[in-house]
């Protein structure tokens, strides 16, 4: 008798996490089939999943090198694949529209995209303007100090951005949405790197055969 309410815990467990994974499995591939269409956008978040594992490796001991790696060149280069290749008009392969897209998207969509990386673009204006960060920091003395300035305060950009959708998710929509998108955005650059790992040399095999095409 005094087992049971134990493997009901348990069996009750269980099924939470295989719901998370299955969550977590959704947003995945609704991301993919929505938003990545393109082969130069796969190729650019195929580079930016690699420069965020580089990121994740030397946080710990180089955070501000991390964060600048992680928002000079992981972010703009996933963002620009969004925003200059990835087409805007009727999805044919998903039957939808994209301004659908962009009202059932659970994270980040386009508009929310703009206002974080205009914050990212004014970090740098802030911190000139006001090397103190209003007393967050000491002056700094020389361009590298300025980096690294800048490093901490991508990184602090970051880390808000993310718990504040989360968060946002809570009140929206419900507490395991929200939980299962931070996760994802997380794990974003393994599990681009695995899915977007063949997308540069398609992109390049593609390119030679317009060319050839062309010139024939």
């Amino acid at each position: 008798m005094h087992e049971y309410p134990q493997a009901a815990s348990s069996s009750m467990g269980t099924g939470k996490i295989a719901r998370f994974r299955e969550q977590l499995a959704e947003q995945r591939w609704d991301d993919h089939r929505f938003y990545h269409h393109n082969l130069v956008n796969q190729s650019l978040h195929f580079v930016s999943a690699t420069t965020f594992i580089v990121a994740y490796a030397i946080m710990w001991k180089m955070p501000a090198l991390a964060a600048l790696l992680g928002w000079g060149v992981a972010m703009t280069s996933r963002q620009a694949g969004h925003f200059f290749f990835e087409p805007r008009g009727y999805d044919h392969v998903n039957d939808c529209t994209h301004e659908y897209k962009e009202e059932v998207k659970v994270g980040y969509n386009l508009a929310r995209k703009v206002v974080l990386m205009g914050l990212w673009l004014l970090s740098p204006v802030m911190l000139y303007i006001r090397p103190d960060l209003f007393g967050a920091f000491e002056p700094h003395q020389g361009v590298m100090q300025f980096l690294e300035h800048l490093g901490l305060l991508w990184l602090a950009l970051g880390i808000g951005g993310l718990l504040f959708r989360v968060v946002h998710l809570f009140f929206i929509r419900d507490i395991e949405t929200g939980l299962v998108w931070g996760t994802k955005i997380v794990t974003d650059p393994f599990n681009d790197f695995r899915l977007y790992s063949k997308a540069p040399a398609q992109l390049v095999r593609r390119l030679a055969e317009t060319r050839a095409a062309r010139i024939g």
